[in-house]
């Protein structure tokens, strides 16, 4: 069973991608989901995340009180066993196939933290020891979508989850792949499947596969 405690102000967000197809399957038997939005743990009754940065640059900075607190009602909740802080940035590590792989097999537990406007006071990173992940070279409005693909790409790594398709997981979607009907015509051209797809020569259909397909 995977945790994952995600602490954001916008947790309604993640609704419709959690409850569909792969991971609504997962939920509760594979994986558990749970939301700390940092306006809970504020002080003050507009339940402010954010301020002005220091320096003078624009924009608003979320703070560290909120956070802080609310990944350690985070921790409190995973008992602090095998748990993995990480905070999507663009700075951060890029996130692939094999990191995925190694969080999975590692930690059970994971707290993500999304930010929100010009980022997270740095001073977060160094008091919860937290790892900076990055899914790609581009700045988003948050890390609320970061945060869905790093859960997917991990979740398909328990084992159980793709059920019998799990063989294929680490070459799925990596090589051209086709299904019927065998011919189609579109604009006076015609498009064929590759003949060896349809031979039933499963040596040669892997070699062909492999060939134009990259491992991730």
């Amino acid at each position: 069973m995977k945790n994952f405690h995600i602490i954001t102000i916008f947790p309604e967000s993640f609704d419709s991608y959690l409850n569909s197809s792969i991971l609504s399957r997962a939920k509760n038997k594979f994986l558990k989901v749970k939301f700390y939005n940092p306006r809970d743990f504020t002080s003050d009754k507009r339940r402010k995340v954010d301020t002005r940065p220091y320096g003078g640059e624009p924009g608003m900075v979320m703070q560290v009180e909120p956070i802080v607190k609310a990944a350690d009602k985070a921790k409190r909740k995973s008992q602090n066993a095998n748990s993995k802080i990480i905070i999507f940035s663009p700075r951060g590590k890029t996130f692939n196939q094999k990191m995925a792989r190694n969080f999975a097999e590692k930690y059970d537990n994971f707290i993500l933290i999304c930010g929100r406007y010009e980022g997270i006071d740095e001073r977060v990173k160094k008091i919860l020891k937290a790892e900076e992940v990055s899914t790609g070279d581009y700045v988003l409005t948050g890390g609320e979508l970061p945060a869905m693909v790093f859960i997917d790409a991990l979740v398909r790594h328990i084992p159980g989850v793709l059920g019998k398709y799990g063989s294929l997981e680490e070459i799925k979607g990596s090589y051209p792949v086709y299904t019927r009907p065998e011919i189609i015509k579109w604009k006076n051209k015609k498009y064929a499947v590759p003949k060896i797809l349809l031979s039933g020569h499963h040596k040669k259909i892997k070699e062909w596969r492999e060939k134009r397909g990259k491992k991730v």
